[in-house]
């Protein structure tokens, strides 16, 4: 059996690591481009225009004779319930640029309607985001609520749903860390996409913290003379094949859709990818030892120089 309370402090130094370069990256690229990721043009002012081709035409297609005028970070997307329907959107364009890029689409694929075209303003894209932080800081505090109340037969049950929650932050830290990464060496920029998915690794890192915490629970009511390591140590044990085998068979599926997918949801998959293997082994490394730490005083231990620090109240009647 593999000793992983024993090696705690590895994985703690190990997140450490990733984490802080990640925000040293994450700093530089607020210097340099003013965000912590490389916001794309979804969170930006642009142009989008509605379009109808009259002959079949593929996305890719499209696409692609947009990368030739110059606009190859332009968003297209298919318009589901309408054949041969896009949305394109890209920077902002005069009008001798907008009538030069309807030309050259109607060359290259004949007669085409224009359903819209608008200037898109920045701050809808800065509304969406707001929402989706709103959204997250929200669900937080219900997953804290749910998991104490769920743990509720346990003493200190709240201590689940904050070691939840650290764990939650650690695997959102990682993911925007290495966008920051990517943005800085490899100019890769987010779209809205990225902020679904980063909703998705949030449900996916609470859903495999929750499991080995109710594997930690039952050996908790039926070992209680055992020592907490050694419960959280088998309780990681029995529950690894299965964490294991569901993040596997989701990163098969992912990394397919990533190689042989449309180019529009690499960004969402990518985020996925490193969610799933964040959230595996955040649930096994990373919440059920911080359990074992505070158990055991490590985190008042953790705090001790701090409260040197702060000024000590007078006592009563001085």
């Amino acid at each position: 059996m593999f000793d992983f309370v024993g090696k705690r402090r590895w994985f703690f130094v190990i997140s450490g690591i990733i984490i802080l370069i990640g925000l040293v990256s994450m700093l530089y690229s607020t210097i340099a481009f003013g965000s912590p990721v490389k916001l794309g043009i979804d969170f930006s002012s642009g142009w989008t225009m509605t379009v109808r081709f009259e002959q079949q035409v593929e996305q890719a297609e499209l696409r692609e004779e947009m990368a030739l005028l110059g606009y190859s970070d332009a968003v297209i997307q298919r318009i589901i319930d309408e054949e041969n329907t896009f949305l394109i959107r890209t920077g902002v364009l005069t009008s001798s640029e907008r009538a030069q890029v309807e030309e050259a689409l109607g060359a290259q694929f004949g007669d085409f309607d224009v359903r819209d075209s608008a200037l898109a303003d920045e701050t809808i894209s800065g509304e969406t985001t707001n929402v989706a932080v709103i959204a997250v800081v929200v669900a937080s505090i219900g997953i804290l609520l749910y998991i104490t109340w769920a743990f509720r037969r346990l003493m200190k049950s709240f201590r689940f749903g904050l070691c939840a929650l650290v764990a939650l932050l650690h695997d959102v830290l990682i993911v925007l860390g290495i966008f920051s990464l990517l943005g800085v060496f490899f100019a890769i920029e987010i779209d809205a996409m990225f902020i679904a998915g980063i909703l998705t690794v949030i449900g996916y890192s609470v859903n495999d913290s929750i499991v080995v915490f109710d594997r930690i629970r039952e050996n908790m009511s039926m070992r209680t003379s055992s020592p907490i390591e050694t419960i959280v140590n088998n309780s990681i044990t029995e529950t690894m094949p299965r964490s294991m085998n569901t993040s596997l068979t989701t990163l098969f599926v992912l990394l397919a859709l990533f190689l042989f997918g449309g180019a529009t949801i690499h960004n969402f998959i990518l985020v996925l990818l490193i969610g799933v293997i964040t959230g595996t082994y955040s649930s096994l490394c990373i919440a059920s030892q911080l359990l074992v730490v505070w158990e055991r005083g490590g985190l008042s231990r953790f705090f001790r120089p701090f409260r040197r620090i702060l000024p000590r109240r007078a006592p009563v009647g001085a």
